[in-house]
């Protein structure tokens, strides 16, 4: 059985907030959009200065500057978008193709027995890669992994198809309910998985088993 919780799994790979933060700067770009006559770079205008106080707002929160900049400069880039190609629906672009490069990503890290849930989760715990050293933690980081591989592929299935037909308000509402709302699923799903691939006697992803040397 895992000795860490569903909120606790949330909090390690980025928590509510992260989730929240990356659906304002879209829905501040529509409605600044409609508020100004559709109007594509109003709508930038907004997304990027929302995205920018997001910013300060985590950066006073205690968020490393990196992580701050990137979170900005991923905002900017989005706004960008559209600007160059004149086209509003363009502004979902990027979230589509990180999406597609994340489910090819997450799912070639298990092929390799990399399982990026394990990387992630055994970093923020400070086990660095000794969980790879336990074959039934491997296993069992390999398998939640592939809720996160779903999460990804049903993004880029719901938004291709409004991309293309360039439906703006269905673009924004699956953007938002499929940002936080689908990643607590995928991580109740991932934590169910966790535990149910564990053998009983396992003492949790906290305590691997650096001694079994039968994972490679």
């Amino acid at each position: 059985m895992t000795d860490v919780r569903h909120s606790e799994l949330a909090q390690l790979l980025g928590g509510r907030g992260g989730a929240l933060d990356a659906s304002l700067p879209p829905v501040a770009f529509v409605l600044g959009w409609l508020l100004f006559d559709h109007s594509i770079g109003a709508g930038a205008v907004c997304a990027v200065l929302v995205g920018a106080v997001i910013g300060l707002v985590r950066w006073f929160r205690g968020t490393r500057p990196r992580a701050v900049l990137v979170s900005v400069a991923l905002v900017v880039i989005a706004a960008l978008v559209p600007v160059y190609t004149g086209r509003v629906e363009d502004l979902f672009l990027v979230q589509l193709l990180s999406n597609a490069a994340s489910a090819l990503v997450w799912a070639a890290s298990i092929a390799f027995r990399w399982p990026l849930l394990g990387v992630v989760v055994g970093g923020v715990l400070g086990q660095k890669f000794r969980w790879r050293r336990d074959s039934a933690l491997l296993r069992a980081y390999s398998i939640a992994s592939w809720a996160w591989v779903g999460q990804y592929v049903l993004r880029v299935l719901v938004f291709t198809p409004l991309w293309l037909g360039a439906h703006i308000g269905l673009l924004l509402t699956a953007r938002v309910a499929l940002t936080w709302p689908l990643q607590v699923l995928c991580v109740v799903v991932s934590g169910w998985l966790l535990k149910r691939s564990l053998p009983a006697d396992h003492p949790g992803i906290r305590h691997p088993r650096v001694n079994d040397a039968s994972a490679s």
